[in-house]
């Protein structure tokens, strides 16, 4: 599943190749990529996934559509935007997907997230607002929040951007720090190509000049100390690309992660070529996940002290322990060595567990 390009971490490799991953420019560690991949195996297995962004338009009459379109490009999880569906479910849309949304008014905004049947372990869904929803789900022990947003237009009042960005802050203010979230959004904002004083949050391959609203969604990665993924991938434009309508081409959906897991993304680009959506096109990374194996803890072995109840081994523990003894009937002063000699006897004559659980 690893190629010599990809899940390489992000804090020794800064620039990106032709091939759209980041190149090497760091520290590379003795023996080259089979022992890194040996190394990451002992850490624990990995889980992929392929997860995306797209804003639908409207979900009527697009259910299997879009299933379709998932299940061809191998999409697990796909965040949805502007919805127009009224109401807060979850409903099958065909071909093993489930889509979980909400919605106040059946004729604008809504969102949604979409999941591969096989990812059913949902232990919670947040519906914030027809603007707001996360998931959480527990892939393989490990934790993952998939959150998808619709930011309000550019003409929108300055109060409606304000509220969108503080309840997209709660949800993120409530993530536990250690697990992994993934924001999929229609930010209805440019980041701009370069970040010049933004590197920390970005890369250099975002479209064009920056809007005000892409300075919020720069921000907002710098509060939450994320990265805009779309960014980080050298790409042609036709694939950076995420809006075309009439002369317009303009990139206002992207896909955000926290930066200590960018290490995790080895791909992230837009999906061409599909026709269920005329304007928007869906953007799709290539994710990792890397579990750690938990450590099977040692039970030790315990002597069965139990059976001194019974007459039979009773006795039969003291003529050993005598004999042991040299068969002196005062203990020596020696108490370590006297306690050694007893547990020893313990064990020849009473046995010991097995160390599974259960009881002895």
């Amino acid at each position: 599943m690893y190629s010599s390009n990809h899940i390489i971490k992000f804090a020794d490799y800064t620039t990106v190749g032709a091939s759209g991953n980041w190149a090497t420019v760091g520290r590379r560690s003795r023996g080259g990529w089979r022992v890194h991949r040996q190394r990451e195996k002992r850490k624990g297995k990995s889980e992929g996934l392929r997860i995306g962004t797209l804003n639908v338009g409207t979900m009527t009459g697009k259910g299997r559509e879009l299933a379709d379109m998932m299940e061809k490009r191998k999409v697990d999880i796909l965040c949805v935007q502007e919805t127009r569906w009224k109401g807060s479910k979850a409903r099958s849309i065909g071909a093993g997907f489930k889509l979980f949304y909400y919605g106040v008014d059946s004729k604008r905004n809504g969102v949604g997230v979409v999941l591969k049947e096989e990812l059913r372990n949902v232990l919670e869904v947040k519906r914030v607002s027809a603007r707001v929803m996360s998931l959480k789900l527990e892939i393989e022990g490990v934790m993952l929040h998939v959150v998808s947003g619709y930011a309000p237009q550019v003409g929108c009042e300055l109060e409606e951007k304000e509220r969108f960005w503080s309840e997209l802050d709660e949800v993120m203010e409530s993530i536990p720090t250690g697990e992994r979230v993934v924001i999929g959004e229609d930010f209805n904002g440019h980041v701009g190509e370069g970040n010049t004083g933004d590197e920390e949050v970005m890369g250099k391959f975002g479209v064009k000049e920056r809007n005000l609203e892409g300075q919020m969604v720069v921000d907002f990665a710098k509060r939450m100390d994320m990265g805009v993924v779309n960014t980080y991938f050298q790409k042609r434009e036709e694939h950076r690309v995420t809006y075309k309508s009439g002369g317009r081409r303009t990139q206002v959906d992207c896909i955000l992660c926290r930066r200590g897991n960018l290490k995790e993304i080895s791909d992230c680009k837009v999906v061409v070529g599909e026709s269920v959506i005329r304007q928007h096109r869906m953007v799709v990374c290539r994710m990792t996940l890397l579990v750690c194996k938990t450590k099977r803890s040692k039970i030790e072995k315990k002597t069965k002290w139990c059976k001194l109840k019974k007459e039979e081994c009773c006795e039969e523990f003291r003529q050993n322990l005598r004999q042991a003894l040299g068969g002196q009937v005062v203990l020596p002063d020696d108490w370590e060595s006297t306690a050694e000699v007893i547990r020893e006897t313990g064990r020849k004559v009473l046995g010991v567990s097995s160390g599974r659980r259960k009881d002895d």
